[in-house]
């Protein structure tokens, strides 16, 4: 069963515990600067956003049929059985047609890094893949992030709106929005407010991208495969030659 996260902002206390667990799982630098930081980065995957002293999250939404997973050539994000979206640097060509597809403008891209990647939370996919919590809901101390399967933490969300009608605004950010996603968002105010867009479309995106591929010459799709190749060939070239270099290098020693 797909597994999925629930954050409920009338529960967040603002602590930030989640943000600095999300850094110590990836290996990211976390202190008083980047925390004050409310923006996801290439060195951020999620944060916690204030306004009239109310919280919001932002992460990766790890869509149901995800538009970044769609639109990329060489398969360096994939949508996994258990529910996160993953991220493969070693594939990744570096076009970023994934941060031009994603609807909630999650994905960053490395643009200091001599060799740089695209960099998104992948819902501790290592730790959901043996069976654990993700790192952002062990911390919480609190219980507004919360994880599960999907299923189990959408009939949950539906319960506190139905018991506490007065305490949440009556939709479940998620739930529906571009076919549903595996985080899911409950909140007390507009998601307007936080910036999360609120015409999005129902229907899940890559859709509208296999209806377009659809009508377009073969030629086109076999062009994005071309790139993907010479992408493969450069890398495996440099490989190659270090490896060569290498060798070189341990024959000169052993003279």
């Amino acid at each position: 069963m797909s597994k999925g996260i629930l954050y409920d902002a009338t529960k967040c206390i603002g602590c930030r515990q989640c943000e600095q667990a999300c850094a110590a799982e990836n290996g990211l630098p976390y202190d008083d600067k980047i925390a004050a930081q409310e923006i996801t980065s290439a060195h951020k995957y999620t944060a916690i956003l204030t306004k009239d002293d109310k919280f919001m999250r932002k992460l990766c939404m790890h869509c149901q049929d995800p538009a970044c997973c769609s639109v990329c050539p060489v398969g360096a994000l994939k949508k996994t059985e258990p529910g996160p979206v993953t991220y493969d640097k070693s594939k990744c060509m570096g076009c970023r047609y994934c941060m031009a597809a994603c609807p909630f403008g999650v994905p960053k891209y490395e643009w200091e890094k001599a060799i740089p990647g695209v960099r998104k939370c992948i819902m501790c996919s290592k730790r959901v893949a043996a069976g654990k919590q993700t790192a952002c809901a062990e911390a919480c101390p609190v219980g507004a992030t919360i994880f599960g399967d999907r299923d189990t933490l959408l009939e949950e969300a539906k319960k506190r709106i139905h018991d506490n009608p007065n305490t949440y605004l009556h939709h479940i950010f998620g739930e529906s929005e571009v076919g549903g996603t595996s985080v899911l968002l409950l909140s007390s105010v507009s998601f307007s407010n936080f910036g999360f867009r609120t015409d999005l479309t129902e229907r899940a995106l890559p859709l509208y991208t296999y209806q377009v591929l659809s009508r377009i010459p073969d030629f086109i799709p076999l062009f994005g495969t071309m790139l993907g190749g010479i992408y493969w060939i450069t890398h495996r070239r440099e490989d190659v030659a270090a490896a060569e270099a290498k060798e070189s290098e341990e024959k000169g020693g052993a003279r």
